[in-house]
C-alpha cells in the first residue's frame, strides 16, 4: 500500500522499501532489488541510493501462451486493460495486439465499469494487470467486455493477492450467480499460494524461476572478464 486515508494506516510500500534499503553495500557495489511489476513507478523512488531497484515484468510470460493458441484464437485476440494506470503501464508490452481500455467509477459501495476506448466485438479477451486483491474489477470489466460482444474474456495478473481465499469466486465451484466466466485465469508464482490456487480453473501458474535466473546470471552470477 502506498497511499493512506485514515490516521493510524502505515503506508507499507514506504516502510518496506526503508527497510530494503538498508541492506549492505556487496562486493560489487550495491545491492539490486528487483522487482517485478511493480504496482506504482513512483515506488521506485522510495528506496536510498544505497540499493538499486531494478523494474522487471513478468509479461513475456502472457505473450509466450497468447502466441501459441490455435490460430482461430490467435487471430483474434486483444488485450484489455481495467484502467487508464494499467494501460500506461503495460500497453507497449502488447505492440501488434488490439488494445481495449476500460474506465471504473465507484458509487458508494459499487463499482462500476465501463468499456472506455476500443472494440472487443468479437475478440478473444485477455484482461492485464499486475495484480488482484478480491477480484471485484476485473469481474465488472469482463461483464462490460462480454456484454459489448466479446467472444470470451480471460485475464491475466502477476501478482495473485486473493485475501481471504477470494479466488474462489472465479471458480465454477463457488461462482456466484451473477459472476462472468473467465475461460483462462493466468497468474505467477510470486506469492507462495499461487501453487494451491492453480489446481482450480480456470488458474493457470506461470513460474518466474527462469525469469528469476536470467536476472541472476545477467547482473549478479556471471564472472568478471
Amino acid at each position: 500500500m502506498e497511499r493512506i486515508d485514515t490516521e493510524g494506516q502505515v503506508a507499507t510500500a514506504d516502510t518496506l522499501a526503508r527497510v530494503l534499503s538498508a541492506i549492505p553495500t556487496t562486493a560489487r557495489g550495491p545491492s539490486q532489488i528487483v522487482i517485478f511489476d511493480i504496482h506504482e513507478l513512483q515506488e521506485r523512488f522510495y528506496f536510498s541510493d544505497q540499493v538499486i531497484p531494478r523494474l522487471e515484468t513478468a509479461l513475456p510470460l502472457l505473450k509466450r501462451e497468447m502466441l501459441s493458441m490455435p490460430n482461430d484464437i490467435k487471430s483474434h485476440l486483444a488485450v484489455a486493460f481495467p484502467d487508464e494506470g494499467a494501460f500506461k503501464r503495460f500497453h507497449l508490452q502488447f505492440d501488434g495486439f488490439p488494445t481495449i481500455t476500460c474506465a471504473k467509477i465507484r458509487e458508494g459501495d459499487k463499482r462500476i465499469v465501463n468499456v472506455k476506448e476500443g472494440d472487443p466485438r468479437d475478440k478473444h479477451v485477455v484482461i492485464v494487470d499486475d495484480l488482484v486483491q478480491t477480484g471485484g474489477t476485473l469481474k465488472e470489466c469482463c461483464k462490460a467486455l462480454l456484454a459489448r460482444g466479446a467472444s470470451s474474456v480471460s485475464a491475466y495478473v502477476t501478482h495473485a493477492v486473493f485475501p481471504l481465499e477470494s479466488w474462489k469466486g472465479f471458480t465454477s465451484e463457488f461462482r456466484g450467480e451473477t459472476d462472468p466466466e473467465f475461460t483462462n485465469f493466468w497468474i505467477t508464482d510470486s506469492l507462495p499460494h499461487a501453487k494451491d490456487i492453480c489446481n482450480h480453473p480456470p488458474f493457470k501458474l506461470l513460474s518466474l524461476s527462469d525469469m528469476i535466473s536470467e536476472a541472476l546470471l545477467g547482473y549478479d552470477l556471471l564472472q568478471c572478464p
